[in-house]
């Protein structure tokens, strides 16, 4: 299966209303008001309320803040659509119409995730711009290790107070994320829940779906002894190990706006570096070259998710020293006196997607990689394990 298409095709007006009517889908919070006992709808100056009635936002739920953050996401919406995105429809769903023509026996593959206390960082550092970017990517490099091109995205934005300014960051963030992956923003829900979520405070999920021939879906049954293991390079802790790069950070002491260590950007910018989206170079490889297996390495680091993929019997050599560790893991280590295990099974420790490809494979997928001005590194084989052996083994620690 080659990339995706990325065609950008001009919106007919019935497509423009359509996709507003989109934008709108994703703002929950407007009309749920009248099934909840809502009584007027109208501000506290409001002459036609009724006196001592109350309102949606004398309870904290703000209906014209809602309003004002559809107008403001509308722009950076419609930067995702893709020719498949149907109109017809109001906003309850998002409709896509698989293109069958492209396909023999497609299979859907979908994923779910969030960005985890990565957003206490962002609330630190008042930084809300890249961490939508994060959540796409977190969904579609999941779903990308099945083979498949993502289609379209969901997210839900849930918060204790609706600051429009700093929704639309993050709403322009996941759109940016879609057009790195290729896949059309279609809705959302964006939900203010005084009383569940502090003042500030906000809450991300995101919701992904693509497509593979079956014929072309990598579920590892092709792995086996003697397979080698090539990482491409990660931008820094992606979207995992947060509670305990916290810690580390409350524990030191230091200053996010303090240079890194060995690096060439403050810390606080190395710890919120957007999680990378592998699915351009990835689809581009696939359609090139025979790769029989990928691993996104997520929470649980290398030792946990490579395994994944292996089948019983199977096991991996790992050489650390393979690949160059980014300055932020180092500091990590440093400042938190973290052991090399832990590091390993917590941390990408900067390998962020793996590919498993036979021995004679090796080079001609290196090179077409290369070829993609992407950092890939040779780390390590697939070899036999027997009953009890561990199934990840770091050479430098033998």
């Amino acid at each position: 299966m080659g990339s995706p298409s990325l065609k950008q095709t001009s919106e007919t007006s019935g497509e423009k209303a359509f996709r507003d009517r989109q934008i709108r889908y994703h703002m929950a919070v407007c009309t749920r008001t009248q099934l909840n006992g809502h009584l007027d709808g109208g501000h506290l100056d409001d002459p036609g309320r009724k006196k001592g009635s109350l309102s949606y936002r004398d309870a904290g739920v703000d209906i014209d803040a809602g309003n004002e953050l559809v107008e403001l996401i509308k722009p950076a919406v419609r930067t995702t659509r893709r020719p498949e995105v149907l109109t017809g429809l109001g906003g309850f769903g998002g409709l896509f119409r698989l293109d069958t023509e492209r396909y023999r026996d497609p299979v859907l593959v979908s994923g779910t995730d969030g960005v985890g206390t990565k957003l206490l960082l962002a609330r630190r550092l008042n930084d809300h711009g890249t961490i939508g970017i994060d959540l796409v990517a977190m969904c579609v490099n999941d779903i990308l290790v099945c083979g498949a091109e993502p289609l379209f995205f969901l997210d839900y934005f849930a918060t204790g107070k609706l600051y429009p300014d700093r929704a639309r960051e993050v709403v322009e963030g996941i759109a940016e994320g879609c057009r790195q992956a290729g896949c059309a923003l279609i809705g959302g829900e964006t939900a203010e829940m005084p009383g569940m979520y502090g003042d500030g405070d906000y809450d991300l999920a995101g919701f992904a779906v693509g497509v593979v021939e079956r014929g072309a879906l990598l579920d590892g049954s092709r792995i086996a002894a003697g397979h080698r293991v090539l990482g491409l390079a990660s931008s820094g802790p992606h979207s995992n190990g947060y509670s305990l790069i916290r810690k580390v950070l409350d524990l030191s002491g230091d200053d996010p706006a303090q240079p890194l260590p060995g690096g060439d950007r403050p810390l606080g910018a190395a710890l919120l570096a957007p999680t990378r989206i592998y699915v351009r170079t990835v689809l581009d490889v696939l359609a090139n070259c025979r790769v029989d297996g990928l691993a996104h390495i997520t929470g649980g680091g290398l030792t946990e998710n490579i395994v994944r993929i292996i089948p019983p019997g199977l096991g991996l050599e790992i050489d650390p020293t393979a690949w160059p560790m980014p300055p932020v893991f180092g500091w990590l280590a440093d400042r938190g006196n973290i052991a090399d295990g832990e590091m390993l099974r917590t941390f990408n420790c900067g390998i962020g997607m793996t590919l498993l490809v036979a021995d004679e494979q090796a080079e001609p997928v290196t090179r077409h990689l290369l070829s993609l001005d992407e950092n890939v590194y040779d780390i390590g084989r697939v070899v036999p394990v027997g009953p009890g052996d561990e199934r990840v083994r770091y050479l430098e620690n033998e």
